[in-house]
């Protein structure tokens, strides 16, 4: 291994079997296997797939890299951060600095992925949470399943959505990423293509048999990065077994206005507000209100720091490209290690048996100034940076959205304006520029029915 790598050699007491690696033809796979912990990763994990991940891409003969969860409920639950909690109150400083060590190979590895030269392809089949939504939602291709159950619970822990969530979340359409990262709601299924967190939707049954067919693809040498990403976009489509039925997107309609019309504030306080008043309106849905209100309950159970700092974030990221993303992260992630309300989080969310209401400090949002928010974004003069493992890759939005996953809103808008057609020949249009591809019937319909109208038989668009 490279001098460059030492770092990531095994330690003592690491695992030799929580990772397994394999080869078939020009597929290389990494299955976490930590079954019993729901796939949580660790360092020992970390240490070993970060060298492999090097090594296949100097490997002319690794053409494919496929990432996924040992056993049936999940891919990955999220890093061990009971372990992290546990230390930092029994050692103090020594326990905060090992654990800011540990989130800094996390985020090494999560940008070495999302900059990853070679096709690299994440199957969420199963419980996909924190640490696991930074082994996946950075692949150009993520591939959900009936199992797949998405979210982003770190509020709730006294943390923030790190692991690249500064990118990733403030990107998807509206402020779907906002609600998702202050309210951990989870997406299940095809909801999770629907959001755009994955590119892809098949049944889990089928996953072994496309590992075998995508280990039969040879590619050109001159093909690049793209050409190879659509190849396998077209073969996932082969293994398409149909959408579940009757199930549509649920962040949609009146629902999907709501949630953009109360989480676009810039304070958590004017986004509390807005959902008070659509639990008390007199005019809204029924839906709406019970959301509005079940939502203000959510919002009430999480750590008031870490729901300021991480609307913050949610601001801030849209500017950050992926590198500054994840040096931001490895020094938020250093100031939440010294807030008690990290320890106190985890410790009542997670340790304790049952689980018992977290002691937030401050207690409320109220209680939580501005200064106290900005302190967590201020790096110190000559304060260590995160050492990144690759370089000249980093971008301001994902290379290949465009191309792969469901037509985002934009590109509808685009097509709605640049032509003039009833809405059924729209649909047909899209839905023949992603080649038929299971679930862009469904969201162009979604959107068309929230954002256009139609006027003398051709669909505009509102605003």
């Amino acid at each position: 291994m490279p001098d460059a790598y030492a770092e990531f050699k095994e330690q003592p007491g690491d695992d030799p079997d929580d990772v397994l690696f394999n080869t078939l033809y020009g597929v290389r796979t990494i299955q976490l296997n930590r079954p019993k912990k729901y796939n949580a990763l660790n360092g020992s994990m970390i240490r070993k797939i970060i060298p492999r991940l090097k090594e296949y891409e100097k490997s002319a003969l690794a053409s494919v890299i496929i990432i996924g969860g040992a056993g049936p409920k999940a891919f990955c639950a999220g890093g061990d951060v009971s372990q992290l909690a546990k230390d930092i109150a029994e050692n103090g400083d020594a326990g905060q600095a090992t654990s800011k060590s540990y989130f800094g190979l996390e985020y090494q590895l999560d940008h070495l992925i999302a900059t990853y030269p070679k096709p690299y392809i994440a199957y969420l089949d199963g419980i996909t949470m924190g640490g696991g939504v930074g082994l996946s939602v950075h692949a150009p291709i993520r591939i959900a399943t009936e199992n797949t159950n998405f979210a982003m619970p770190e509020c709730g822990i006294g943390f923030f959505p790190d692991v690249g969530g500064s990118f990733f979340l403030p990107r998807l359409e509206g402020y779907l990423g906002t609600y998702l990262a202050l309210t951990s709601e989870s997406l299940k299924g095809v909801q999770a293509l629907y959001a755009g967190v994955a590119t892809h939707y098949i049944d889990s049954s089928v996953l072994a048999n496309l590992t075998a067919r995508l280990a039969e693809l040879v590619f050109k040498d001159y093909d690049n990065l793209q050409t190879r990403l659509r190849i396998i976009d077209r073969t996932i489509e082969e293994f398409n077994t149909g959408l579940p039925p009757n199930e549509l997107p649920l962040l949609a309609g009146n629902l999907r206005l709501a949630i953009d019309h109360c989480f676009r504030y810039s304070t958590v306080e004017q986004i509390i507000s807005n959902l008070e008043k659509e639990a008390n309106s007199r005019d809204a849905p029924a839906q709406i209100k019970d959301w509005a209100k079940q939502t203000l309950d959510k919002l009430a159970d999480k750590s008031p720091t870490s729901l300021k700092v991480t609307l913050r974030q949610m601001h801030l990221g849209l500017r950050w490209n992926t590198a500054e993303t994840f040096n931001r992260e490895y020094h938020i992630a250093a100031k939440f290690l010294q807030h008690p309300d990290f320890v106190n989080g985890v410790s009542a969310r997670l340790i304790h048996k049952p689980a018992t209401k977290a002691q937030w400090d401050p207690s409320t949002v109220e209680g939580v100034s501005n200064e106290a928010v900005e302190s967590f974004f201020r790096v110190a003069e000559g304060e260590e940076s995160l050492r990144l493992l690759t370089q000249g890759l980093d971008y301001d939005r994902y290379p290949y959205e465009r191309d792969l996953g469901l037509p985002r809103e934009e590109h509808i808008e685009q097509v709605v304006k640049d032509k003039a057609r009833g809405k059924e020949d729209l649909i047909d249009v899209l839905v023949e520029a992603k080649e038929g591809k299971i679930g862009v019937r469904e969201k162009v319909e979604e959107v068309l029915g929230r954002r256009s109208e139609v006027k003398a038989g051709v669909v505009v668009w509102k605003g």
